[in-house]
């Protein structure tokens, strides 16, 4: 039995071409770095070779820990930690303006099902939708040159309140980007391995 087997999919492998095209010598900025798919993103961007790094993060510990790793597996990278939520836009225009990013990944959300329910629905909805939206403005306000929003696939049909927001916010995104200049990819990760 293989690792991949236990997927129930076929594994996605990486343009890495492309991804270089897109990344080299660019100002990446990752939010949600401190979390398990915004860290793997920022190892994946790393190898890139970026000019610059920034993680955005609303959780200092997470923020240390993920600044600590790739500090230890990219010495050379030029890497910026910056401690803010996705909610605060003059947080987000303060460092916009700072560090000009060419792309921004969004992973920043609150993703455990269990408790994104019930009394913490209503933090989930505006994380996850009034982030993401703040995040599309603030991208346009600094001529960002594109998005890559990271959703999940329990937006496909969403069955609890953590679906339901990341399906709202691709809507919202969606939107936004029929009238901005910017291109924007929405992805939806299943599980991910490695």
């Amino acid at each position: 039995v293989e690792l991949d087997d236990l997927l129930g999919r076929d594994p996605v492998d990486l343009d890495s071409a492309g991804l270089a095209l897109m990344l080299e010598h660019k100002v990446v900025l990752v939010t949600g770095a401190g979390g398990t798919i915004g860290g793997e993103l920022c190892r994946q961007v790393a190898r890139r070779g970026p000019s610059m790094l920034v993680l955005y993060e609303q959780s200092e510990y997470a923020l240390y820990q993920s600044e600590q790793a790739l500090s230890l597996q990219f010495p050379g990278l030029s890497l910026r930690c910056v401690i803010g939520d996705v909610k605060d836009q003059s947080r987000l225009d303060s460092v916009f303006a700072r560090y000009r990013p060419n792309v921004v990944f969004h992973a920043a959300a609150f993703k455990h099902v269990p408790l994104t329910e019930q009394e913490n629905a209503w933090v989930a909805v505006q994380n996850n939708t009034l982030g993401t939206l703040r995040i599309a403005q603030a991208c346009e306000r600094h001529g960002v040159e594109k998005i890559v929003f990271i959703s999940t696939d329990k937006a496909v049909n969403p069955t609890n309140v953590m679906g339901a927001t990341k399906r709202f916010a691709e809507m919202l995104l969606q939107r936004w980007a029929q009238r901005s200049n910017i291109p924007t990819v929405i992805v939806r990760f299943g599980n991910v391995l490695g």
